[in-house]
């Protein structure tokens, strides 16, 4: 049956253009593939990481991560030099959503497959920092950053945003399980509970500070998305989300302004995140008629 009424016509197209800005205009193919082919899986359906994963939440999530990330000089100059946010910004969105798709939510073989390729096109990517470091993306020290920066964020933004927060034990398991894939991938010394996590984040912090390259990705990511105009002031509320989850110091760092007015980014967030459900709950595995 079609879809008749405005409203529902209008969710549709909200939702249609979400996934499909995130997910690629493959991306009812992918979903379909990976939610409706047989076989075992990493994690059990229901479980935290599927829960996080698949949460409104993650959008507030991924944009913070990716400023946290850019925090660690060798991180960011693989980024700047191999991909960058400017060249392909949808395109890196893309690609990072199905790999978080894929490792969450398809079959165990599909999984590893996933990690497979990834791990290939690490070995790939190194050279040197501004600074004369070299880097390569499959050191395990730097995956473990990736991978902390990237699990913090999605948790602090579900915890504050998504529909079901997480108990605390919960809330371990969740860490625990995407320590898996983390150490799939070459990381080491993976944080396994959220006191762990803590921990690890802040064992980086002395070889942390924004280099040019990434209060660049700061403006860029934050008021300069390539978005058409009428998507901008939504995007906004999103960032507002982000940027209210930061820590102060990285804040400071990135030039993203101090603590006053993380009411009203709390608030933002809160907002951008209920829309984006509102419009996702149509998506199924089949392009919208």
């Amino acid at each position: 049956m079609g879809i008749t009424t405005p409203v529902a016509r209008a969710r549709a197209r909200v939702g249609h253009a979400l996934f499909t800005k995130v997910a690629g205009e493959d991306g009812y193919d992918s979903r379909r593939r990976i939610h409706e082919t047989p076989g075992p899986r990493w994690f059990e359906a229901g479980s935290p990481i599927q829960r996080v994963h698949g949460d409104a939440s993650m959008f507030v999530g991924g944009l913070r991560a990716l400023l946290l990330q850019s925090l660690h000089p060798l991180a960011m100059a693989g980024v700047a030099g191999h991909s960058g946010y400017r060249g392909d910004p949808w395109g890196r969105l893309e690609r990072t959503s199905t790999f978080l798709a894929v490792t969450t939510f398809a079959t165990a073989e599909d999984a590893q497959q996933m990690v497979d390729r990834i791990r290939a096109v690490h070995e790939r990517v190194r050279g040197k920092a501004p600074d004369g470091r070299p880097y390569r993306a499959s050191d395990p020290h730097l995956l473990t950053w990736v991978h902390i920066a990237e699990i913090d964020s999605f948790l602090r933004a579900h915890q504050r945003h998504g529909s079901a927060p997480l108990t605390p034990t919960e809330a371990d398991e969740y860490v625990a399980q995407t320590a898996r894939v983390a150490r799939a991938l070459g990381a080491e010394e993976v944080p396994t509970t959220t006191a762990g996590l803590a921990d690890a984040l802040a064992s980086y912090r002395a070889e942390l500070g924004a280099t040019e390259a990434a209060v660049d990705t700061a403006h860029f990511l934050l008021r300069e998305p390539p978005l058409a105009w009428a998507s901008r002031q939504p995007y906004r509320l999103i960032a507002a989300g982000a940027i209210g989850l930061m820590p102060d110091w990285t804040r400071a760092e990135l030039k993203l302004g101090g603590p006053r007015g993380d009411g009203l980014r709390r608030v933002g967030g809160g907002v951008a995140t209920r829309t984006i459900r509102w419009g996702m709950s149509t998506v199924g595995n089949r392009r919208p008629e």
